[in-house]
């Protein structure tokens, strides 16, 4: 029996994410331009490095694509927020893990820092790749009810039941954010790779230190 594409997987991982979430009612209206648009501002990262971000991964799909994944034992995806790469996946030999990151640093731009999590391992079928994307599905809908966490800030990608967190988050809130995710029925391990910032930091990321966005406050 073939092994899915990494290609493949995204797509079966879409599919399944957006099912997964659709039954859980955590999403029950459809995503349009206006939803979008939200998501993009309440998105902590610069609309530059959002753009940067999806480049990236565009960019670093074609090269592994071009590269290791032509291999049908490899299969490497890569995930970028705020131009920090994470690759992740399964390949046969200890050279290709090497080779893979070594391909995205050099003929992908505007990278900051690589987190290489691939595996030397058989490559995951589509079960498996359904199972991760529903624990991802799961994930984000544990931390949407987290009152004590902001969700969109959040990028959650699974690799054989290990949840990887990335985003721009105090430490406050990374800590509630693991918790949240190793709590979930079926995940493995929980692998932090937030860029941590103060209260004060967040607090000029998001505006709230600007004068006309403190009226009132105080009283």
């Amino acid at each position: 029996m073939s092994q899915p594409s990494a290609f493949a997987r995204r797509i079966v991982s879409s599919a399944v994410l957006a099912a997964t979430l659709g039954l859980s009612g955590c999403f029950g209206l459809a995503v349009t331009g206006a939803a979008i648009g939200t998501v993009a501002v309440l998105d902590r990262r610069s609309i530059g490095a959002q753009t940067e971000d999806e480049t990236i991964e565009l960019r670093g799909a074609r090269v592994l694509n071009e590269s290791v994944n032509k291999d049908p034992m490899a299969s490497v995806s890569i995930t970028s927020f705020n131009r920090r790469a994470l690759l992740t996946g399964q390949v046969p030999t200890e050279e290709m893990r090497a080779q893979a990151e070594e391909i995205v640093r050099t003929r992908v731009p505007n990278i900051k820092d690589i987190y290489n999590e691939v595996e030397i391992k058989p490559v995951e079928d589509f079960a498996a790749s359904a199972r991760d994307s529903s624990l991802t599905a799961r994930v984000k809908a544990g931390l949407v009810r987290e009152r004590n966490v902001t969700a969109s800030a959040i990028k959650v990608v699974t690799e054989r039941n290990v949840v990887y967190l990335m985003g721009v988050v105090t430490h406050e809130e990374g800590q509630r954010a693991a918790i949240v995710a190793s709590q979930v029925s079926g995940v493995s391990k929980v692998v932090t790779l937030f860029e941590y910032v103060t209260d004060a930091e967040l607090s000029r990321i998001l505006g709230t230190d600007r004068p006309e966005n403190q009226k009132g406050q105080g009283k």
